[in-house]
């Protein structure tokens, strides 16, 4: 033991020389600057090396230093070895942690608290090179916060404009609390008429107006925990807001509402209001003003209103003390059966219009075609109906046979083959159907018809019109 003491006073002595001639450098080096710790827990300052530890031989010391208080010496090592210079009082509580110089804190109370210093000896034997490395780390020991409390003054339902309102939040256990505080989980910020304390604790909203109605809570932090509270709810008085007049009768343009002859018409007055507005309906006639009823709803019977009128909606609130007011006037015309009815109407209409026009269209047309035809159309239609039942209900074919018998006016044919003779008459040519191996049509016949006979002809169309 003698002799281990005596190697390791020499080595101290010999790197003591050493420093002389050695700079400080703390890049090799790295320690965090600041550490947070939970009350009774363990902490470890953990300190980082950037080079080989089998290539070095370290010394150094760890010390606290506590606010106002003298710098203590904690441990004192020599590679992996610590040598326990401190008081008794600190062996159960600081450990040198190896392969490394990092400290280990076992248990963190208040007197934990302070800057470690640590001063870090490292000799390069290749090198034949000492440097010094000097790092400090400030301990800070936090009690986790407990759930925090909120309170609402007064506690009752506040009126907009006239009422201030004090939030305030409370934990139980909790060291170096930081408040903050949410409406509807939208965190608050300073404004105007919101007020705060140095620690957040405290919430001043003054005075209190229709937009501060919603959910608050309280959040409480520290550097090693967060709470939240319950939620507290805001009710405010106020109003009224966006009064207007609105009705499912009649046509409304602006603020001018237009119904039919003797309807009945309600018209409701609505507003942003809390506690909900008192109304009053008020008439307003040759300047003169008049109370008609009061309530949220009007009842206008349109009889009996022989011109325009205008109507005022008077909204007050009995908590606030606040009334707003809007007009309107009321016109008495006929709008028929509405809008979407007259198209419907207008579109039903349109096929009955369109067959109508087509019968006179068609009407026209058979008077031109009757008179172009005969001077006289009464007695063509007259003749056609008198016709003989046989020929009537002739059975139709492929019209030829029709044309034949509508006009009868054909004396003279020319049948190539069968008939000797050139006279058939018109009889004969309703039968021409019947005679065999006929190669001739209608129209042949006509084509066929002597230039001598058509002077006859014509002077049978002549009689046929005028009998």
């Amino acid at each position: 033991m003698e002799g281990l003491g005596r190697r390791t006073f020499i080595a101290l002595c010999l790197y003591t020389a050493l420093l002389t001639l050695s700079e400080v450098n703390s890049e090799i080096v790295h320690i965090p600057s600041v550490l947070y710790g939970v009350k009774g827990k363990s902490l470890l300052l953990s300190v980082e090396t950037y080079f080989r530890l089998e290539d070095v031989e370290i010394q150094g010391s760890w010390y606290q230093t506590r606010p106002g208080g003298p710098k203590t010496l904690l441990v004192t090592f020599h590679n992996h070895t610590a040598i326990m210079l401190a008081s008794m009082r600190h062996r159960k509580r600081y450990f040198f942690q190896p392969p490394n110089a990092s400290l280990l804190i076992s248990r963190l109370d208040e007197a934990a608290e302070g800057d470690y210093h640590l001063d870090l000896d490292i000799h390069f034997p290749q090198r034949q090179e000492l440097v010094r490395a000097e790092r400090t780390v400030h301990v800070t020991v936090d009690v986790p916060v407990s759930t925090p409390v909120i309170q609402k003054t007064p506690s009752s339902t506040v009126v907009e404009d006239k009422e201030n309102v004090t939030w305030t939040c409370r934990v139980e256990n909790g060291t170096r609390v930081q408040y903050q505080w949410l409406r509807n989980n939208m965190p608050l910020d300073i404004s105007d008429r919101h007020q705060f304390s140095q620690d957040n604790s405290t919430l001043v909203i003054s005075p209190v107006r229709k937009k501060d109605i919603g959910q608050y809570r309280c959040l409480a932090r520290n550097h090693i925990s967060q709470r939240q509270s319950h939620t507290l709810d805001l009710s405010v008085f106020y109003g009224p807001y966006n009064l207007a007049v609105k009705s499912d009768h009649g046509l409304r343009t602006g603020e001018v509402f237009t119904v039919n002859p003797g309807e009945l018409v309600f018209f409701d007055c609505q507003a942003d209001s809390n506690p909900p507005n008192s109304c009053m309906w008020i008439s307003k006639t040759n300047n003169a003003t008049e109370v008609i009823t009061v309530g949220l709803r009007l009842e206008v019977t349109s009889y009996k209103l022989a011109q325009a009128e205008e109507f005022l909606c008077r909204a007050f609130n009995n908590v606030t003390q606040k009334q707003d007011e809007t007009q309107f006037t009321l016109v008495v015309a006929s709008l028929g059966t509405g809008k979407e009815r007259y198209v419907q109407e207008s579109r039903s209409f349109s096929p009955l219009a369109a067959i109508t026009l087509s019968c006179l269209f068609i009407s026209c047309m058979l008077l031109v075609y009757f008179r172009r035809s005969c001077h006289h159309p009464k007695r063509v239609l007259m003749n056609i109906y008198n016709r003989p039942l046989t020929e009537q209900r002739r059975p139709h074919r492929s019209g030829h046979e029709d044309a034949t018998e509508d006009f009868g006016i054909y004396e003279f044919v020319s049948i190539p083959g069968k008939m000797e003779s050139t006279q058939a008459s018109s009889r004969s040519l309703a039968h021409l159907e019947s005679v065999q191996d006929l190669h001739t049509t209608i129209y042949d016949v006509i084509r066929h018809i002597p230039e001598t006979s058509t002077l006859a002809t014509q002077s049978l169309l002549g009689k046929q019109c005028e009998g």
